[in-house]
């Protein structure tokens, strides 16, 4: 890889993400609601005999949103579940490596898999303006299940960050792909 070519692979890289770490930032805050609406769901439920069926939709969508709105964030920050026996003794070319082939081997082959499996049912989903089937439930499903389809764009997309970095690294234009443990700025 020529040296021009990692420079514009690397701005690539950080554009994405940059991106990522915003949606990442950005649905964490949803954590905040999460707690409050579901205080509020048994405070009315409990104190109130009050059911609130919309709230509760609206807890689960802002679940699904966290988790799959902040995969590509994880991956990125290094923060995902990873059996590391051997990978943090390795130096960085190996570890580089290692991703590279974890990117290539299992990450886009998921990523396009659920790419392919789930664009039918999130189509019907919204051809159909799926609703709610509960009484007093929220009426768009459809974007609950559109959240799949943008796990899937975000990892894509830090897949191809992944690949960028890992390949600069092997190739000698970076000297590591992993971020440094901000784990403190959480």
């Amino acid at each position: 890889m020529s040296g021009r070519l990692a420079s514009y692979a690397l701005r690539l890289s950080r554009l994405i993400d940059s991106a990522n770490a915003l949606l990442g930032r950005s649905v964490a805050w949803l954590s905040v609601l999460l707690v409050s609406l579901t205080c509020a769901v048994v405070v009315l439920r409990y104190a109130f005999g009050i059911g609130a069926t919309a709230t509760q939709e609206l807890v689960m969508y802002a679940h699904a949103l966290v988790f799959m709105g902040a995969a590509a964030w994880a991956v990125q920050r290094d923060a995902h579940v990873r059996v590391d026996i051997f990978f943090r003794r390795q130096n960085p070319r190996r570890q580089a490596l290692t991703d590279l082939l974890g990117t290539l081997l299992l990450m886009l082959p998921m990523c396009l898999f659920l790419a392919w499996t789930c664009w039918d049912y999130v189509a019907v989903s919204w051809a159909r303006g799926e609703r709610s089937a509960d009484a007093g439930g929220l009426p768009f499903v459809y974007l609950q299940k559109s959240i799949i389809l943008l796990l899937v764009g975000s990892l894509l997309l830090q897949a191809l960050s992944q690949i960028i970095k890992t390949l600069c690294v092997l190739t000698g234009h970076l000297s590591t792909h992993l971020q440094p443990d901000h784990a403190e700025a959480l």
